[in-house]
């Protein structure tokens, strides 16, 4: 997959695919958009209220409303509506089964992709669907905050099922990485740890209650489900989408006198240290995605670009964050900024468990000699194994 801008090459082996510039980029330089294969809400995000389309995560709620919720005051108002980028009026239903989309474009998306096998034929959820019991399970398993969902899977298996072309739909989950441990250093997924052993078969046997396998045996095999989850765990990209903070942005965009510009900040400030005490850190609709170009991003714990959500749904946007020379590797950080800062002992063991490889970027090698641990990331990484 190649473009006058970049090309995807093969490096090794063990490292795989990766993507490098074929041009110079400037910082903040737009490298691509990508929309993805297929995308999922999460589980627990969608049941606590974040109203998301169901195809493609853009905010069902307007600003005002998204703040209301998430502050608990129901008297909140919102000043500059005209900054709030919903549009309510082109929300639709499934008529089938009520899932909300943003506009009759998701909708028949949606239908022509996956939709049409997933959706129950019912307006009441019934806790005996397969479907439902295959996400409870899920969510009993795992709570927030989640890094994945069962509900990405199920979508995968409907649109192979569904599709007129089915090889070729194949062809494209099949171009993901999916090991499930990488031999060279002995390390596995996370999701695949012996505690999850019994929780990954109860999970396999109820995808083979809800779908037909006939398209994709391999997948409902033992060492092929957890395959799968290896795919989504090592591959799956968050997706986060919020009308408040679109309204956020477009407010401060907004020319005011200086005033007036205190007057709002201080309203905006007051609005989040409220949302802080109610939601803490959930404050967005919250989910997964995988992207075929963006999967072949390596990473780097200095990376030179990073993603973004520009339109607050699930289309992702590569930016350059510093400039970059051609036949430079263009790489992005699997991890968030803050876990960036940390030591490269625990940068290594969470990329190990994540994403199942041992980084040899340059500021894991510059950084080779240093100490393991800090005390104060003992605790951390004692969090992160509980």
């Amino acid at each position: 997959m190649n473009n006058e801008s970049f090309q995807v090459r093969i490096i090794n082996k063990e490292k795989g695919k990766g993507i490098f510039a074929l041009r110079a980029f400037k910082e903040d330089d737009i490298i691509f958009e990508e929309k993805p294969v297929v995308c999922c809400q999460f589980s627990w995000n969608s049941d606590y209220g974040y109203l998301a389309c169901d195809n493609c995560m853009y905010p069902l709620e307007n600003a005002e409303e998204n703040a209301r919720r998430l502050t608990g005051k129901n008297d909140l108002i919102l000043p500059h509506p005209e900054c709030c980028e919903i549009k309510k009026e082109s929300i639709v239903e499934c008529p089938a089964c009520g899932s909300k989309y943003c506009s009759p474009d998701c909708l028949n998306e949606a239908l022509g992709k996956y939709h049409r096998i997933l959706c129950s034929q019912t307006r009441e959820k019934c806790e005996a669907h397969p479907l439902e019991k295959l996400k409870e399970t899920w969510k009993q398993m795992h709570y927030p905050p989640e890094t994945a969902t069962i509900m990405l899977l199920a979508r995968m298996v409907a649109y192979v099922n569904q599709a007129e072309d089915k090889s070729s739909v194949l062809s494209v989950f099949n171009n993901f990485c999916h090991k499930t441990v990488n031999e060279v250093h002995e390390i596995a997924h996370n999701l695949l740890g012996e505690k999850f052993i019994g929780q990954i078969d109860v999970l396999r046997q109820l995808m083979e209650q809800t779908f037909s396998k006939e398209n994709v045996p391999q997948w409902f095999t033992p060492e092929g489900f957890r395959s799968l989850l290896a795919l989504v765990g090592t591959n799956g990209q968050g997706i986060g989408t919020s009308a408040f903070s679109r309204w956020v942005k477009n407010v401060s965009a907004l020319e005011l006198p200086d005033d007036r510009r205190i007057q709002i900040d201080k309203f905006v400030d007051q609005i989040y240290d409220d949302m802080d005490e109610v939601v803490g850190t959930f404050l967005n609709n919250e989910g997964s995605g995988l992207y075929a170009l963006q999967s072949t991003l390596n990473h780097s714990c200095s990376p030179n670009a990073v993603v973004e959500f520009p339109y607050s749904n699930s289309t992702l946007r590569i930016k350059a964050t510093r400039d970059i020379q051609p036949e430079e590797e263009i790489c992005i950080g699997y991890l968030d900024e803050c876990e960036l800062e940390r030591s490269r002992h625990s940068r290594q063991k969470l990329l190990s468990s994540l994403y199942l490889f041992v980084c040899q970027c340059d500021k894991c090698i510059a950084q080779a000699e240093d100490s393991d641990v800090t005390s104060d990331e003992d605790d951390y990484d004692h969090d992160m194994s509980s």
